[in-house]
C-alpha cells in the first residue's frame, strides 16, 4: 500500500489566516493543555469568524503557537482541524483540490492517488474521531457526508 499522507512537519499548513476554528471540544483540550480558562484562551488566542472562534495568527503569518525551527509548540492541544490535515473534506471530495495541494504540502504523495487519498483520510478521520456533524460549532472542512 502506498502511503498517502506522510508530514514533513514543513509548518506550511500552520501559514495563513483563518480556517482554525476552535470547537467547544478545542477549545477545552487547548485551554487544559495551556492551563488557562478557556475565556482566557479565547480573548488571548482567538478572534470572530463567522460567529465562530478562530485562531489568530502572529505577524508572520503564522498560527500564534507556531515558531520557527520547532514547529506547533501546543501539539498535544492542538485543535481537530490541525490534527485531521490534510484530510479536509474539499480534499477528499473533489480531486481538483487534493491536486492543488501537492505543491503546497510536501507530505502528500500524489503516487498514491486520489481515490486511495480519499480512502486513507476517511479511515483517519474515523479512527481518530475527527469527523464532525454541527455546522454550527464545527470547521466545516471536518463535516462530510456519509459514505
Amino acid at each position: 500500500m502506498t502511503v498517502a499522507f506522510e508530514c514533513r512537519m514543513c509548518g506550511h499548513c500552520c501559514h495563513g489566516e483563518g480556517g482554525i476554528i476552535l470547537s467547544p471540544k478545542d477549545q477545552a483540550r487547548l485551554a487544559d493543555h495551556l492551563a488557562i480558562p478557556v475565556d482566557q484562551l479565547l480573548e488571548r488566542y482567538s478572534r470572530d469568524q463567522g460567529g465562530k472562534p478562530c485562531l489568530r495568527t502572529g505577524e508572520d503569518g503564522y498560527c500564534v503557537f507556531f515558531e520557527q525551527n520547532k514547529g506547533c509548540t501546543v501539539h498535544p492541544g492542538r485543535p481537530d482541524i490541525c490534527r485531521a490535515w490534510p484530510f479536509f473534506r474539499g480534499n477528499l471530495v473533489d480531486r481538483m483540490s487534493w491536486e492543488m495541494i501537492h505543491d503546497y504540502c510536501p507530505g502528500v504523495n500524489p503516487e498514491a492517488g486520489h481515490k486511495e487519498f480519499v480512502r486513507q483520510g476517511r479511515e483517519y478521520l474515523r479512527k481518530h474521531d475527527l469527523l464532525r456533524h454541527d455546522p454550527q460549532v464545527d470547521p466545516n472542512a471536518l463535516i462530510l457526508d456519509e459514505e
